[in-house]
């Protein structure tokens, strides 16, 4: 029985005193496999040093929106380059971000920064369908709190970024594959993404006491439709909550989904682990 990590963020600041321990610890959890994510140009390079100082890690590059506003011009240019590296198994983690709201309010810029946001997403699967990837997919929306706080007028209020991923991924279809990850929807909205050929991945969020939604959707989800990831350093599951994640955590995800499917971890573990071979096409 063993585990696939299929979504840390191992270039983190936070790992750089102790990242061998942390590999290590990971590999002592029968996690075999660690999928690092890139954010930016910058992360990039450091993920694939990463792969190559680590026989386990392997990568998944992007551009992240919340750091689309930070990059060069040319950056799907220098992200074609990096990821023809044969450790990178995905474009990831890509998407839309309308919960992360810039300094500047005003609906002209807001306006803007949509749009970039849109045509970064495009971008990035046109790069992945021409490279045979498969993408990650990031899509985070306003919170209640933040919609009262905004006035009343404001374009914000119209932003759906669940919408807007699925309309722009729409014709990729058979093409591209996507994981929504750290997936936090309702069993309807996995049952649409997975009717359409993607996948969902479950963190650690899914072991906290008022997880009653993602719960739910975990118990309908069938075997092959679904992965697991930690989100490292983010997202630490009970009993570790508030702490730094890391990749030796995701058989705690695992083992939540089992006891809520009433399954056995090796099952789970099982079906995981043959989906995201299939997903990251780790077996070509």
């Amino acid at each position: 029985m063993h585990f696939i990590d299929t979504h840390a963020h191992l270039d983190d600041t936070s790992f750089i005193s102790d990242r061998d321990a942390v590999i290590a610890r990971a590999h002592a959890a029968r996690v075999t496999r660690m999928i690092s994510i890139g954010t930016g140009i910058k992360s990039n390079r450091t993920v694939l040093a990463l792969t190559e100082n680590y026989p386990s890690v392997y990568a998944a590059l992007g551009l992240h929106p919340t750091n689309l506003l930070e990059e060069e011009s040319d950056w799907i240019k220098k992200l074609r380059t990096l990821a023809s590296h044969p450790k990178v198994v995905a474009i990831g983690e890509i998407g839309l971000d309308y919960h992360h709201i810039p300094l500047d309010t005003s609906p002209s810029f807001l306006k803007m920064w949509r749009e970039q946001q849109l045509f970064a997403l495009e971008q990035q699967l046109i790069l992945a369908q021409e490279l045979g990837l498969n993408v990650i997919i990031h899509q985070r929306d306003l919170s209640n709190s933040q919609k009262k706080e905004l006035p009343s007028d404001s374009p914000l209020h119209h932003y759906n970024a669940w919408e807007d991923t699925l309309r722009i991924m729409n014709p990729y279809q058979g093409k591209v594959r996507g994981v929504f990850h750290c997936f936090g929807g309702t069993p309807e909205q996995a049952e649409h993404v997975i009717a359409q050929g993607h996948l969902i991945s479950f963190t650690g969020i899914i072991t906290f006491k008022n997880a009653t939604l993602i719960s739910e959707t975990a118990t309908r989800v069938e075997p092959g439709h679904y992965m697991i990831e930690t989100d490292s350093p983010y997202l630490a599951p009970t009993p570790y909550r508030g702490q730094r994640a890391e990749p030796a955590y995701v058989c705690l995800v695992a083992q939540k989904i089992a006891d809520l499917q009433g399954c056995s971890l090796q099952e789970v573990a099982i079906s995981t682990t043959a989906t995201a071979e299939k997903f990251f096409r780790f077996t070509r």
